[in-house]
């Protein structure tokens, strides 16, 4: 615990994949809330890697034991916390929590989505796959968003979101149950029972050795749309995901994903050379977490470009809608190993 004259920080463990010598880098990673300053130390070799610098693309909330940030185009995951103070601090109350919903046809996710950052939790990976009897007993098989949710008391607090209103309680716009149409026969809604439960359950889901349960994409008749890191981060990604459902769009796969900045420069690589911003474009892409959807209709390219007006390619909440070999591409070959 820090001293009376000594600022606070928190401490942890990253790992830095360096694709030139094929190795994985460990710093020790500093972050000062006081004015957001960051510093890291390179661990096999005893030595300060980047020295204490004002860093305002980071925030606090983006920092936790798994998480994937990105400091100066390096993409760091939090693998563990660097010290006990830390950990006590940070650790004592974040729990990891399993949330799966069957959707109707009248999916909501954006309200959804809505209501789990209303409650401080954040969607660390999601991914719409097809239920079997061997994934999850309580549902019944078919297409269903499954989601790795993160907060304090995360487990307790999605049970709580998803039960209320349930079919002897009364019923409460706050509910996912009532979000859904959901009754206590027809329960399409799924939480962890407890911590324990939960790990078990996101191994089955979102291992973190081999990809798991694959995606829903067909890549037939369809577009991309991808949700990009700096409205992940803002909290728009539940309005954003609102108004595609409103415009009478339809998801047939969604997948989150961390690209890496050599996948990114692939996917975007038919803009360079050509628009100016291309740099940039890259920058955000692997910013951060961003969300990959399948949007399936008859000629659903140009109509879901024309919803989404003129595309701002360096701020703008919206990538480009892209074809369905991009669609290939996000959502079977960007960061494999995200998936």
């Amino acid at each position: 615990m820090p001293g009376e004259n000594q600022e606070e920080q928190s401490s942890f463990i990253a790992e830095w994949y360096d694709t030139n010598a094929s190795l994985i880098r460990r710093y020790m990673f500093l972050y000062y809330p006081k004015d957001g300053s960051i510093e890291m130390f390179d661990i096999k070799n005893h030595r300060t890697f980047l020295k204490r610098t004002k860093y305002d693309e980071l925030r606090s909330e983006d920092l936790f034991v798994g998480s994937i940030i990105t400091v100066y185009a390096r993409q760091l995951r939090l693998v563990d916390y660097g010290d006990q103070y830390t950990a006590r601090r940070l650790g004592s109350k974040k729990q990891k929590t399993l949330g799966v919903i069957k959707p109707s046809t009248d999916t909501k996710l954006g309200k959804l989505i809505d209501q789990i950052y209303s409650l401080g939790l954040v969607i660390t990976r999601a991914k719409m796959i097809n239920l079997t009897s061997d994934l999850l007993q309580y549902l019944s098989c078919g297409p269903a968003i499954a989601l790795e949710i993160l907060g304090d008391e995360a487990v307790s607090a999605w049970k709580k979101l998803i039960e209320l209103g349930g079919a002897n309680r009364a019923q409460s716009e706050e509910s996912v149950r009532t979000l859904y149409g959901i009754t206590d026969v027809r329960n399409n809604v799924y939480g962890s029972e407890c911590a324990a439960t939960a790990a078990r359950e996101l191994d089955v889901f979102f291992p973190s050795l081999g990809r798991g349960p694959l995606n829903t994409a067909k890549c037939v008749d369809c577009t991309l749309c991808i949700i990009k890191p700096h409205a992940i981060a803002e909290g728009l990604a539940g309005k954003i995901l609102s108004t595609i459902e409103e415009m009478g769009f339809n998801y047939s796969a969604l997948q989150m994903f961390n690209v890496e900045r050599a996948n990114a420069e692939e996917f975007l690589e038919v803009y360079k050379g050509v628009v100016a911003e291309y740099n940039s474009m890259v920058m955000e892409l692997c910013s951060g977490p961003c969300l990959a959807l399948e949007l399936q209709g008859k000629e659903v390219q140009k109509s879901f470009r024309e919803c989404c007006g003129p595309s701002d390619p360096c701020s703008g909440p919206l990538l480009d809608c892209r074809n369905s070999t991009c669609l290939c591409l996000a959502l079977h070959s960007v960061s494999q190993r995200q998936m």
